[in-house]
């Protein structure tokens, strides 16, 4: 192995000193006292412990508090069953809306240049910044009995609030940058030379799109609709503001889970949420399955 002299620091500076700048700051991190690496491990596995995994114990053994009867028992409320499709159906319809949304939004943005991205790509982004009882309303607000449709709506029979559209309607707003958000910067990391190659071979557009453009983001495409999926079957503040909690009718999973709490009846209330929480951790495994395969394409969709 060659040696780093003084001579080839002075005629390399910026490779072998720099290279040399990282290993001492590396040994500097792992070779920390052992008292604070101890004390650093216990904060992060105490905060684990405290605020993730005692909660999502808490719900599955207060959920079979009374035994495995009861807790079946709890699923045969015709109203329970109602917010299980209820939530199942509106996951199935906004999920996939968001899935084309963000690949045509994710092509559009990493493969052209057109006026107005920046501004396209600020609002893809809106729903993480605004508080989704905010967005809820603004839904109301727009297709209420007194909002700037209401009439219209009124009108023609139509009813977008307080029923299964305007669920979705807040669904789909919430769920917006999932999939879009995974799929821009890996597209945009990835360029368009292989897309161009494609198109001067012979093949149309549509076609290079399929064989070239949708198998190289395939894995971060899955990520992102894993991730879409759960916050919509999870989502509680926007959909409560347009629901009405119309038990039997209009009422998800989370919001269902509030009424029996709200109701003392804790034993359902907990057989409903662990549901949700099993589906977390099906979507936390596959998640994690996803990152082991793929994980160097998942890395990159975090540069942008």
């Amino acid at each position: 192995m060659s040696e780093t002299t003084p001579e080839a620091l002075s005629e390399d500076p910026s490779g072998a000193a720099s290279r040399l700048r990282r290993r001492a700051a590396a040994r500097s991190i792992i070779d920390e006292a052992p008292a604070t690496r101890v004390v650093l491990v216990a904060l992060a596995v105490g905060f684990l412990l405290l605020f993730i995994l005692l909660p999502l114990v808490a719900v599955f053994v207060e959920a079979f508090r009374r035994g495995l009867d009861h807790y079946l028992a709890s699923f045969a409320d015709p109203d329970t069953q109602a917010a299980i499709w209820l939530t199942l159906t509106v996951a199935a319809i906004a999920v996939p809306l968001n899935l084309v949304f963000g690949i045509c939004a994710a092509w559009a943005i990493a493969k052209f240049e057109f006026p107005g991205k920046s501004l396209m790509i600020t609002l893809i982004d809106l729903p993480f910044s605004v508080s989704p009882v905010v967005s809820g309303l603004v839904f109301v607000l727009l297709f209420g009995a007194q909002g700037l449709f209401g009439k219209w709506l009124a009108a023609h029979d139509l009813q977008i609030i307080f029923a299964v559209p305007g669920i979705v309607l807040a669904t789909v707003f919430v769920t917006f940058p999932f999939v879009a958000r995974e799929l821009i910067p890996l597209m945009q990391e990835q360029g368009t030379a292989e897309e161009e190659a494609a198109l001067t071979l012979g093949a149309s557009g549509l076609k290079a799109f399929i064989t070239v453009t949708l198998p190289n983001v395939k894995w971060a495409l899955l990520y992102g609709v894993l991730l879409c999926n759960a916050r919509a079957m999870g989502e509680f503040g926007a959909v409560s503001v347009v629901s009405g909690h119309v038990r039997g009718l209009t009422n998800t999973m989370p919001l269902h889970v509030e009424i029996l709490y709200n109701e003392y009846n804790f034993v359902a209330a907990f057989a409903v949420a662990s549901i949700l929480a099993g589906l977390a951790l099906v979507t936390l495994l596959a998640k994690s399955i996803l990152e082991w395969r793929y994980g160097d394409a998942l890395s990159r969709t975090r540069l942008y």
